[in-house]
């Protein structure tokens, strides 16, 4: 098992998750983050840490897609381990539909 990070945190990227992550798997995009699904060691700390609900462990269901997402941008983005201000319009765009369509960003952020 692993976790994935999904569509909900594109727009917001909060961080709360990085810091707790004790083997830094997390890697970052211009507008959200992902989950390296081979260096993740599946502990969930992260989970319940990150305010928009967007880290789902890959064993729920229609989560493969997501795995491989993940996978394909951690091998592109920085890895980031220190926590950071959300994006401005992270309260506004949390759970907001059709985020991958409307604001998904392929490139890469700042890492650190």
């Amino acid at each position: 098992m692993t976790y994935v990070v999904t569509d909900n945190c594109i727009a917001c990227k909060y961080t709360d998750c990085v810091e707790v992550c004790p083997v830094d798997c997390f890697y970052e995009g211009e507008n959200m983050l992902v989950i390296h699904p081979d260096e993740c060691i599946d502990c969930g700390v992260c989970e319940p840490e990150c305010p928009a609900d967007a880290i789902r462990p890959d064993t729920e269901p229609e989560m493969e897609n997501w795995v491989e997402f993940n996978r394909k941008y951690s091998e592109q983005w920085p890895v980031i381990v220190t926590k950071k201000d959300p994006l401005p319009e992270a309260d506004e765009r949390d759970g907001e539909e059709g985020k991958m369509d409307k604001y998904f960003s392929e490139a890469a952020g700042e890492g650190g």
